[in-house]
């Protein structure tokens, strides 16, 4: 498929994970390679993944059960995975002097917790393999020709290549770059782009009093989504109270959910303070409190079983009288207490947007990519990878592993023709 008057074999659309690792992957098969980015300097969105720690990957080596995790459409992504895995990952950024360590929930970080080691990582692989970086460069459009991309418009000239690699990434976080263009490239050009969304994303709630309680960690909760008095989904693990509702691991894996629900209706969550604990095993903790406190007020009489800053409106949501003595609370109190931390309950008034999701839901139709080569149906020199795709996962490791999977196959594939 190469081009013999093309001034590249390949050229790259993306800086990001899986466009450094494509880029790299082809370059290092011998083809000459440019690698196009808009900022300033590459991963920029890559250097805040994990809250700077950069959650590269998760320790599940068995392809299958990590294709699970992205649903319905995981199984997509099982040829890249077989081409570029979890262990092949772990063994890249080994070479390259990242030492990693797993975390709970089979998260895998780098032991320095530094998302900038894994980019100098890939920055110096790019160098080694000989591929031309050209920053500050913005893309305009992709030009074709029939069944064929003959070039890419930029801001600072036309490039010309014999395959294209388009890995520019999603719409969140479009502080980063990632705005999104790539997909009105990719409908001028006829392809089908399912509907965007913002994915893991924070979600916000009708009451006020999360105020009070901002950048509380709930640490080993559950949390349950429910619409019409119907569980529809939970979590167990950690979320974060904000000043607009609810945030953490737990909660953007939820998001997915509650996103698909808000429209039929109003969506509840139920956060079991408690969850290790049963009803009666509860109570019979609250007593024990109260016997120590019995002779304080209510409000003093928390301390033992709740963090500081979620005392005050917990009291209020009983009802119990704040100054009341402890010894005096009547058992039908107590019980409103306890059924509280096992169901304190929150209304969801939406989703926050882009501008705080991980990663975007939606992109190109799988349909028309060809999950062997990463290949475009529609145009056989044109190769997609990482967040375009119509395919997202949930926290914790996931998003990262595809990006290097579909990038890692695609530089693989357009090498090859």
């Amino acid at each position: 498929m190469q081009d013999e008057h093309a001034v590249y074999d390949i050229a790259v659309i993306g800086g990001g994970p899986a466009g450094m690792m494509a880029a790299g992957r082809a370059a290092e098969l011998g083809r000459s390679v440019v690698l196009l980015e808009k900022n300033r300097q590459l991963g920029v969105k890559l250097l805040i993944t994990g809250k700077g720690r950069c959650n590269l990957t998760r320790d599940e080596p068995d392809h299958q059960q990590l294709a699970e995790g992205f649903g319905k459409k995981g199984r997509f992504l099982l040829p890249a995975l077989r081409a570029f895995g979890v262990q092949e990952v772990l063994e890249f950024f080994a070479a390259r002097g990242v030492k990693t360590k797993v975390e709970r929930g089979k998260r895998v970080f780098p032991a320095s917790d530094k998302a900038r080691e894994v980019r100098e990582a890939l920055a110096a692989y790019l160098r080694q393999a000989g591929v031309e970086v050209r920053l500050n460069t913005r893309v305009t459009r992709l030009l074709a020709d029939g069944q064929l991309i003959t070039g890419i418009d930029t801001n600072r000239g036309r490039v010309v290549a014999g395959c294209y690699i388009l890995c520019s990434g999603g719409c969140s976080y479009p502080g980063t770059g990632s705005t999104g263009e790539g997909f009105s490239w990719l409908r001028d050009l006829g392809h089908n782009v399912k509907p965007l969304q913002p994915a893991l994303v924070p979600v916000k709630v009708e009451e006020e009093w999360v105020k009070e309680a901002q950048g509380l960690n709930l640490k080993n909760v559950r949390i349950s989504v429910y619409q019409q008095g119907q569980r529809k989904d939970q979590r167990f693990g950690e979320a974060l109270i904000t000043h607009f509702g609810l945030s953490g691991p737990i909660v953007l894996d939820l998001s997915k959910k509650i996103g698909e629900l808000l429209p039929q209706g109003e969506v509840k969550l139920h956060v079991d303070v408690k969850p290790s604990l049963s009803f009666d095993r509860l109570d019979e903790r609250v007593q024990r409190d109260f016997g120590k406190y019995r002779n304080k007020a209510f409000k003093n009489s928390l301390t033992d079983l709740l963090p500081r800053t979620l005392i005050a409106p917990v009291i209020r949501l009983t009802g119990i009288d704040p100054d009341k003595q402890v010894n005096s609370v009547t058992r039908e109190e107590r019980y409103r207490l306890v059924s509280l931390l096992k169901g304190l309950e929150f209304t969801v008034s939406g989703l926050m947007g882009f501008e705080q999701a991980i990663i975007t839901r939606g992109g190109v139709d799988l349909k028309e990519i060809d999950p062997r080569t990463m290949r475009s149906r529609l145009f056989p020199n044109l190769f997609l990878a990482g967040e375009i795709l119509d395919l997202d996962g949930p926290t914790g490791g996931y998003n990262l592993q595809l990006c290097w999977s579909t990038g890692y196959l695609a530089g693989q594939s357009a090498a090859s023709d």
